[in-house]
């Protein structure tokens, strides 16, 4: 029979939401505790959001949480949950500096404390500029069981604490987590928690956050694993969740503390062993989304807490009838609802009829707000006073319908929404303060091929819930077009979209050289002019808005390249 029942808390945290979170680790408590759980374990840093970046740093910060934090196990007393052991990632700052840590709150006190070891500097990661490693163990004894912990890369790396919970003997292992979504990261996930749930010996709980920051979204996903490696619960993706789970552990080995390794390992008792009582169900096992369904779930969230937790009530953008403009008004009908966005045609000379009537149809379907705002005497005005010809006309254009939605945003308060995808912006195919102006890019990250994905996986999704699909059917199937001269494709000045897109993947994300492009099959005449292209444009994408990351490499926090660089492949 049980004695022990968790729940793990998958929240959605605000960066620099003291009060916020706190007041969310006291409502999930209390439906923790409603549930008959004696342990609750939150997502890393839930007290502080995730990542804090350079307010780590900032002195006043980090006593604001260190404050919040006690006030916080307080709070949990005075609601009447003090029985309940509440583990709480927060902001600690020491005599050695900042640290990512976790701590046990219980009975109204901070009854453990312990801080992240392996602190990862690759990729979005860059926690060595702010926190110092820990190098202790707090090992917590509730209801008989050894209780231990590890926070999030301590679980990714080998060795460190894993090794040193599995030598000084565990019952049971959280881990507190706050991992970035990106395409099949459950790939790595499982297979991961069951090989340190075998190295502990011992069960492993993991738990994810779930939300939006800036341009990081977590998935949630969150896990329990067996000692022997079976999945025993495994939470839904991209959304807040609570999920139980009993377990029946021995409670009775030889156990060890002091320094073990490079550990000090302390042990905290808390409480012995409590009657056997009735256990609930086996938790559920919910599926991983599909990869299309995954990556729509991640852009939605993503676009909707930078609305949200930035104080926007509403957001606009341009509705050119093309399939980029579709799916990310699609995006934010299902991230925001359809009557706070705002859609404008702003047809110029060029414009064809089907553009009007695609993103006409496009509002019909979804019901956001559409308006048609004609730039054609905007641009003759700037064409004729300054004889532009050309690719100054054509730039012109994008600048007039830019100008045009920032002064809607000056006027209405909504938050301008950028349309372009990761393949234009590689190759520089966008302009700046013309369709690149904005305060966020929710298709940023997106191959032009996998928009055309995603925008055929949600009409399919709609037609399945027997509802209108969002995207006309025409701005799928047509030939892009920017429409700044007449008969224009975006062909005429990029390859085909699956080829260009193929040799970007190769490229971008997998970061290879000259001489593996052309050993993976690419041509060399191609290879030269996207790789000058792609090179060309850094200084463009410097300027882009922030946009949700969903691969393993985006533009601007994974990477990082100098604009003023002399370096050339080939």
């Amino acid at each position: 029979m049980p004695q022990l029942r968790i729940a793990l808390a998958q929240v959605n945290a605000t960066v620099g939401d003291l009060e916020g979170n706190a007041s969310l680790v006291v409502e999930w408590t209390r439906k923790a505790r409603e549930g008959g759980a004696h342990l609750v374990v939150f997502p890393e840093m839930v007290l502080t959001g995730y990542p804090v970046e350079d307010l780590a740093i900032r002195t006043s910060f980090a006593r604001a949480s260190a404050s919040a934090l006690e006030a916080l196990a307080s709070s949990l007393n005075e609601a009447g949950l003090g029985d309940i052991a509440a583990y709480v990632g927060y902001l600690e700052h020491d005599s050695v500096g900042p640290r990512n840590a976790a701590a046990v709150l219980h009975g109204g006190r901070v009854v453990a404390r312990q801080s992240k070891h392996h602190l990862p500097n690759y990729g979005v990661f860059d926690e060595r500029r702010y926190f110092k490693p820990g190098s202790s163990l707090d090992i917590v004894r509730i209801n008989g069981v050894e209780v231990g912990m590890v926070i999030c890369e301590d679980l990714w790396q080998d060795g460190g604490p894993i090794t040193a919970l599995g030598d000084a003997g565990v019952d049971l292992v959280v881990s507190p987590n706050a991992s970035p979504y990106e395409r099949k990261k459950d790939d790595q996930r499982l297979p991961l928690v069951v090989r340190r749930a075998a190295e502990a010996g011992a069960p492993l709980a993991y738990c994810n956050l779930v939300g939006g920051q800036d341009e990081l979204v977590f998935d949630g996903d969150s896990l329990i694993v067996g000692a022997d490696g079976h999945l025993i619960g495994r939470a839904p993706q991209f959304v807040e969740h609570l999920m139980f789970v009993d377990f029946d552990l021995p409670g009775d080995g030889s156990y060890e503390q002091g320094q073990i390794g490079e550990f000090y390992v302390r042990r905290v008792f808390l409480s012995d062993a409590i009657p056997a009582y009735e256990p609930l169900p086996a938790p559920r096992v919910f599926e991983p989304l599909s990869d299309e369904a995954e990556v729509w779930h991640a852009l939605v969230t993503g676009l909707r807490d930078y609305v949200h937790k930035n104080g926007f009530r509403s957001v606009v953008l341009g509705l050119s009838g093309g399939i980029d403009s579709a799916v990310v008004a699609a995006l934010a009908v299902d991230a925001l609802g359809a009557d706070s966005v705002y859609g404008v045609s702003m047809p110029s000379t060029y414009s064809s009829e089907h553009s009007r009537s695609d993103a006409s149809d496009m509002a019909q379907r979804t019901g956001l707000h559409f308006t048609t705002e004609p730039i054609g005497d905007m641009v003759s005005t700037y064409v004729g006073q300054l004889a532009l010809t050309g690719l100054a006309e054509e730039n012109i254009q994008a600048r007039c319908r830019g100008m045009l939605l920032m002064a809607l945003s000056n006027q209405h308060g909504h938050l301008v929404l950028a349309t372009g995808n990761k393949s234009e912006l590689a190759v520089g195919y966008s302009t700046i303060y013309g369709d690149a102006v904005g305060g966020y890019a929710p298709i940023k990250d997106v191959l032009k091929t996998l928009v055309w994905d995603l925008a055929r996986w949600r009409n399919a999704e709609a037609e399945k819930r027997g509802e209108t699909p969002p995207i006309p059917e025409n701005s799928i199937t047509k030939p892009p077009s920017a429409e700044l001269r007449p008969g224009q494709v975006d062909t005429d000045s990029l390859p085909d979209y699956e080829i260009l897109d193929d040799l970007l993947d190769d490229y971008v994300e997998g970061d290879k050289g000259y001489d593996d492009l052309l050993a993976a099959g690419h041509e060399p005449e191609l290879v030269d002019r996207v790789l000058r292209m792609v090179d060309k444009a850094e200084y463009k994408r410097r300027q882009y808005p922030p946009g949700t990351k969903i691969s393993n490499k985006a533009f601007g926090r994974d990477r990082r390249l100098p604009i003023t660089n002399g370096w050339r492949e080939g």
